[in-house]
């Protein structure tokens, strides 16, 4: 089935297609796409040289050259790759056995509203910055897959993220390039009368005009809301323009933008959700919204405060209250007084917590949701521990997951057919299914676990040599770049945003230790770092340029690299090819962390702190977890040096007659098998769905 809901669109770009390909046209305005490798297969067959230049569909079919189109048509394999990627599009969208149907057929019968204030879906919209974004978008692709009834809610970022740069002293640059609508798959949402439509969202001294588009993410559509129209003051019209934009009153007004424009486009589109799902405390001003909408229909403060908390999920993402988004209180209301009527200044001082002054929108949506969630079992205890008193009792947790369509390679996704069947992704949900992985042959996990890595290291060199030569390397350096990353090195991958309680550096604490272990002839190393830190975030800067000005130091040349501009696209590259996955953050500041889930889920073992998911995804077998009673740094670290030098590189290096690390192998499959299930995005949402979304709709 394609989507429950009704939103209207107004036409998209006017391409030529070849009318025996004209579906192409449809594939490219859903990104179901991007999860599906034979219909990736097929945009890469159409020209495998724009492709690489631009993995945009639309991008692609408006600069093909028309010659291509002449050649296409005649090629009958072409032809027949069409056929079969046109056709289980349309099985897909046309399903009515999902999951969905067959357990919960009437558990949300006005459907889900999920807001949320990124969106990952590829890295050709620029939508997110990391972890909430990239989760949102895993949690829409497998609502679609699983034919939960979803509409999600996010902002149009026409400059989007920046784009990172380093420079040749490791200071992070940052860029922001414009998002060309016309060549990504955004429609404007049209109203009843056919006209695009426009919402109006009420701001000091004037009403503020919000186009919405949508994007299709399979059978989910995704509402995007946008200030950046002509009918707007050119001062308004930037509101939307940067996520997480600097200054306090910009992204304030992003906020209410995206929490007034909800729940108006919502309503404009005739969509009455059973729950909605606040994911993060960004969107809590739709909470204000609904609140008001109630009171104008007649209701008393508590009756509407009751039905706002009986179909509300609020998420928390942050591991301490510090974390949550806060803004001066007097702030919010010279924007919100008398803007929604029934809410008045003593309301959202109430409803704000404001005793320090501050309107804090994680306590808002605590106080107007039903339930409220951490996203570990460990983050649970601590959402009980620091807001029972908000909550009027104990938290809940559902774990977060990772779509394995998306972060699962090809090489390694051929195994589990060979050992599930090409059906393996409809067996995600089924745990013991996955014991097959155990019966397939050490050489073709291994096989398949070192084509991917190759495939990361070229994909490194190239990245490499672009940055070296931007730095003014000569072209006897730049060659070199050819011989650096060994495939047959263990290579440690640290990739994630450079908070500082996240300890990027934490490994440089001790460089004459260091050296020793990466430099052992018999058991060398390679460490792959990437990440980038908020342009606000001085701290992370600086952790940025210690770790890029010391992978150039003599000692550690050839053995340390730091890998700029890191997005979905080099993520990919990374969690397929990565021997380890290395997450050392400070106990229990990991909320949960997903990373490491898709490099496990490609075969990568993780040694990671016990804190977040690892605490539940760490068996002792599959992979290495430490310092989950943190004292001190210095303590973690000698833990962390312990465990590379003397098992994690040891039983790397430990081969068979035949050159496979038996025992390293084990410890794959094991992670795989124990992880892949257990951590999908797939399990994560069959989990709110059952124990969530059926119980804010009081069912």
């Amino acid at each position: 089935m394609s989507s429950p809901f009704s939103i209207p669109v107004a036409a998209g770009t006017r391409l030529y297609v070849p009318k025996p390909y004209e579906r192409l046209y449809d594939l490219a305005y859903n990104m179901w796409w991007a999860w599906e490798p034979y219909a990736r297969e097929l945009w890469q067959r159409v020209s495998p040289v724009d492709w690489r230049r631009s993995p945009n569909p639309l991008t692609m079919l408006q600069t093909v050259n028309p010659e291509t189109w002449d050649a296409l048509v005649n090629n009958d394999s072409f032809a027949d790759l069409y056929g079969q990627v046109i056709a289980k599009f349309d099985d897909y969208l046309g399903d009515k056995d999902t999951w969905y149907q067959r357990t919960h057929p009437d558990s949300l019968p006005g459907g889900l509203a999920y807001l949320c204030t990124e969106f990952g879906i590829h890295h050709t919209l620029p939508f997110y910055s990391g972890g909430l974004g990239v989760l949102a978008g895993d949690h829409a692709k497998a609502a679609s897959d699983l034919g939960v009834p979803m509409v999600g809610v996010g902002l149009l970022y026409r400059r989007g993220y920046f784009r990172q740069a380093v420079n040749p002293d490791g200071r992070q640059q940052d860029q922001y390039r414009p998002v060309e609508v016309t060549r990504r798959p955004l429609r404007r949402v049209l109203d009843r009368t056919g006209h695009p439509l426009l919402l109006e969202v009420p701001l000091p001294g004037r009403t503020l005009d919000v186009a919405a588009w949508r994007l299709d993410v399979g059978r989910v559509p995704l509402v995007m809301l946008d200030t950046d129209i002509p009918s707007n003051d050119p001062a308004d019209r930037p509101i939307t323009h940067t996520l997480y934009v600097r200054g306090r009153e910009m992204r304030l007004c992003q906020e209410i933008v995206l929490g007034l424009g909800a729940v108006k486009v919502i309503d404009a589109c005739g969509i009455e959700p059973s729950t909605w799902h606040v994911n993060e405390g960004h969107s809590a001003f739709s909470l204000l919204q609904r609140l008001s909408d109630r009171l104008m229909d007649g209701d008393s403060v508590e009756q509407a405060t009751a039905a706002v908390k009986e179909r509300t999920a609020f998420t928390l993402h942050t591991p301490v209250p510090a974390g949550n988004e806060v803004f001066e209180l007097d702030l919010v209301k010279s924007y919100m007084s008398g803007r929604l009527p029934g809410i008045d200044d003593d309301m959202l001082e109430t409803l704000s917590d404001s005793g320090r002054g501050v309107f804090d929108l994680g306590a808002l949506a605590i106080r107007l949701s039903r339930s409220t969630n951490g996203v570990s079992k460990r983050h649970g205890a601590i959402v009980t521990r620091d807001w029972e008193t908000i909550i009027g009792g104990p938290g809940t947790y559902v774990t977060n997951g990772v779509h394995i369509r998306t972060w699962v390679g090809g090489s390694m996704g051929r195994r589990f057919a060979d050992a599930l069947g090409t059906d393996w992704e409809d067996q995600i949900l089924d745990a013991g299914a996955w014991q097959a992985i155990h019966d397939l042959p050490d050489k073709a996990v291994w096989d398949a676990h070192n084509a991917q890595k190759e495939r990361l290291l070229r994909h490194v060199r190239r990245g490499l040599r672009d940055q070296w030569a931007r730095h003014g390397a000569s072209p006897s350096v730049l060659r070199r770049v050819t011989s650096v990353l060994p495939a047959d090195r263990l290579t440690v991958v640290f990739a994630r945003r450079f908070a500082t309680y996240k300890r990027a550096g934490l490994l440089m604490s001790d460089l004459g230790r260091l050296q020793w272990i990466l430099t052992n002839p018999e058991r060398p190393i390679q460490l792959l770092f990437s990440g980038k830190a908020h342009p606000a975030d001085r701290e992370g800067q600086a952790l940025i340029e210690t770790v890029a000005q010391i992978a150039k130091t003599p000692q550690f040349e050839g053995h340390i690299f730091f890998l700029e501009d890191y997005n979905m696209e080099l993520a990919r590259y990374l969690v397929g090819g990565a021997d380890v996955w290395l997450n050392n953050p400070r106990p229990p500041m990991e909320a949960s962390g997903t990373s490491g889930m898709k490099s496990a889920a490609n075969g990568g073992l993780n040694l990671s702190v016990l804190d977040g998911w690892w605490c539940e995804g760490f068996d002792g077998e599959n992979g290495w977890g430490f310092a989950e009673n943190h004292e001190t740094d210095e303590a973690d670290l000698r833990t962390l040096y312990d465990l590379l030098e003397h098992e994690v590189a040891p039983m790397f290096y430990d081969r068979n007659e035949n050159g496979i690390p038996v025992a390293w192998v084990a410890r794959m499959k094991d992670a795989i098998s124990s992880i892949l299930p257990a951590f999908s995005s797939q399990r994560m949402v069959a989990e709110y769905v059952d124990h969530i979304y059926s119980k804010a709709n009081g069912t």
